[in-house]
């Protein structure tokens, strides 16, 4: 890789492949992380790492009810080495606070990770919001691919995770400035306990991120987030490391 910009969209054919890919013949060395904190995001930055990207990561503090993801992203990227802002652009909270993410106020559905009970938790265009921001961030810095960390099991739920969004906002990534950048989401159509396979063939420690929408001193075990990351431990026969005020068994 080289810290060479490249002036031309990648050809249409191979769009595919280049949204999963960790890297392609066009990447500079530089590489744009949306990192929340979370399982995906962690497992997405150790894999760009790994590829030899210089990772700059970017965290939002964009109003979610609690920071304990954020606060967790900070001391993994400061353990790391790894450069790390945590963007501040609360005051949109207004514009997006129509979700139980957002507002404190609002009951946090529990339950399955599914579309019939945890709609509520949909933050409006939020992806959209973040990539664009990481995008400006990559032109800045001399970067051409962002990663974040989509995967399949959100599909059903949170419309800015499908693949038809992400080949979108990467369609539009490639002409939105002379210097095109790449979306990257590598684990875009792979549920989340092979993601968490993926991390521990890698060593990952997941006690250093932080998966449950509420923010209390243990994770809470009841709501969607929580349930799903159980569920993939459950899947592949391991103890979640991570402790929890009333976790639900998983078989």
């Amino acid at each position: 890789m080289t810290d060479t910009p490249h002036h031309a969209p990648q050809p249409s054919g191979t769009e595919a492949s280049a949204l999963t890919a960790l890297t392609t013949p066009d990447d500079t060395a530089k590489a744009v992380v949306i990192y929340s904190g979370g399982m995906d995001s962690y497992t997405v930055l150790h894999r760009a790492l790994r590829a030899g990207f210089d990772v700059h990561a970017l965290s939002f503090h964009y109003g979610q009810r609690h920071s304990r993801e954020l606060e967790t992203a900070s001391q993994v990227c400061q353990q790391l080495g790894v450069a790390h802002q945590v963007v501040d652009i609360r005051a949109i909270h207004g514009l997006i606070g129509n979700s139980a993410l957002t507002d404190a106020d609002r009951d946090m559905p529990g339950g399955d990770y599914d579309a019939d009970n945890m709609a509520a938790t949909v933050v409006p265009n939020r992806n959209m919001i973040l990539l664009s921001l990481a995008i400006g961030h990559a032109i800045n810095i001399g970067a051409n691919v962002c990663f974040y960390g989509a995967h399949g099991g959100d599909h059903v739920l949170y419309p800015d995770c499908r693949p038809e969004f992400v080949e979108g906002v990467n369609a539009v990534a490639a002409v939105a400035d002379f210097n095109p950048v790449r979306i990257a989401a590598p684990y875009l159509h792979d549920s989340k306990h092979t993601i968490l396979a993926d991390g521990l063939s890698m060593g990952l420690d997941y006690a250093q991120t932080w998966t449950c929408y509420l923010g209390g001193e243990y994770a809470c075990g009841q709501c969607g987030s929580c349930r799903e990351r159980l569920a993939a431990f459950a899947e592949q026969g391991v103890d979640d490391p991570l402790t929890y005020a009333a976790p639900e068994k998983m078989s």
